[in-house]
């Protein structure tokens, strides 16, 4: 690639350290291949631009005012602008602006920075794990509260508000899902809260996430039961937590992203379940909740040390009840490390 362009959202963040808001009017990094980066922001947002940590890069700030064409003054901006042949744009680049840079750089071909970038925050440093393992207790601390909340006669938009308020108190920024997925709601995996009464003997899935301060991201499914559960239920329950304590242990440097999709998966179809698994076995999680890697069947991608992402197996019986178990772990130099540290077993609420 001759330059990389990047907008608002986790990459700069991660490249600058700047949290730019994302309007409609652009704001950009631009790193050439040779020649020095530089930062373009509308000029109204000049001073919050300074203000970040990107202030403390020694990186030129350019701002642009309301009548400027910021696309012509990048293009300007860029060495050999006229010749380039190969432009990386940051993979949630809004079209908008994907287009402008097209009208105002037509002789290059406009790529996917993410395979640059991507292969960069994938590989988590020790600072990063480190906010990665916060995160991953701050979750857990709301998970341990979570039978608290759940009663029967209480809807899941009820719970799902303690919970979220919870998140907050537990130190996130901000409340980023909340899956409260009671009876048979629990067999829809991103199913949102709804005014479903929980009742006594359902079965709920809650799944729950938030983004630390410092921007790094926590994520962890557990499942509790309003009652002891029927045998069913309790049946795949346990060949569920078979199949993901079996893919926590098998994380280690040189497994493939689908050789770890396929130990939980294979143990699941085993039992009569491989129909009712339904996604893959998990994302890379850092600055964005899903980044990569991803864990799944197709990606012969090997895991390296400092890679971080879920681990959530699920088995889900239509119009019945579900079940998802969910940890962020990180592969380490000799094995793996699980973040989420409360229980994997189905917690019982008395009712």
């Amino acid at each position: 690639m001759d330059a990389l362009l990047v907008s608002p959202g986790a990459d700069l963040r991660y490249l600058t350290g700047y949290e730019a808001l994302p309007l409609e009017r652009l704001t950009c990094l631009v790193l050439p291949a040779s020649g020095d980066p530089l930062m373009v922001v509308p000029a109204l947002e000049q001073p919050a631009a300074e203000a970040s940590p990107l202030g403390a890069l020694n990186l030129e700030i350019a701002a642009w005012h309301e009548t400027d064409d910021p696309y012509a003054l990048i293009a300007s901006r860029l060495p050999g602008a006229g010749t380039l042949r190969t432009v990386g744009l940051d993979n949630h680049m809004w079209a908008e602006k994907v287009l402008n840079f097209r009208r105002v750089l037509p002789g290059a071909e406009q790529v996917l920075a993410g395979s640059v970038l991507g292969e960069l925050r994938m590989r988590k440093t020790e600072q990063e794990i480190a906010s990665l393992r916060a995160a991953g207790a701050a979750i857990d601390a709301v998970h341990r509260r979570v039978p608290e909340w759940l009663r029967p006669g209480r809807t899941e938009r009820e719970v799902g508000k303690d919970i979220a308020d919870a998140i907050i108190a537990a130190g996130h920024a901000t409340v980023d899902f909340v899956i409260v997925a009671s009876g048979p709601n629990g067999a829809s995996p991103h199913h949102e809260l709804s005014d479903r009464v929980i009742q006594a003997g359902d079965q709920v899935v809650v799944d729950i996430g938030g983004t630390m301060p410092d921007g790094y991201c926590s994520d962890s499914t557990r499942n509790y039961s309003l009652g002891v559960p029927a045998a069913e239920y309790a049946d795949y329950y346990k060949v569920l937590l078979a199949a993901q304590t079996a893919q926590c242990e098998a994380i280690r440097p040189g497994i493939t992203a689908e050789e770890l999709d396929a130990v939980g998966r294979d143990l699941i179809a085993a039992a009569g379940y491989g129909d009712k698994f339904i996604h893959r076995t998990g994302h890379g999680i850092g600055l964005e909740t899903h980044e990569e890697p991803y864990i799944v069947s197709g990606s012969a991608r090997p895991l390296e040390p400092g890679m971080a992402f879920s681990v959530e197996p699920g088995i889900y019986l239509a119009g019945k009840h579900g079940a998802r178990i969910e940890d962020i772990a990180v592969c380490t130099a000799d094995g793996g490390e699980r973040l989420n540290l409360t229980t994997r077993d189905l917690v019982v609420v008395d009712v």
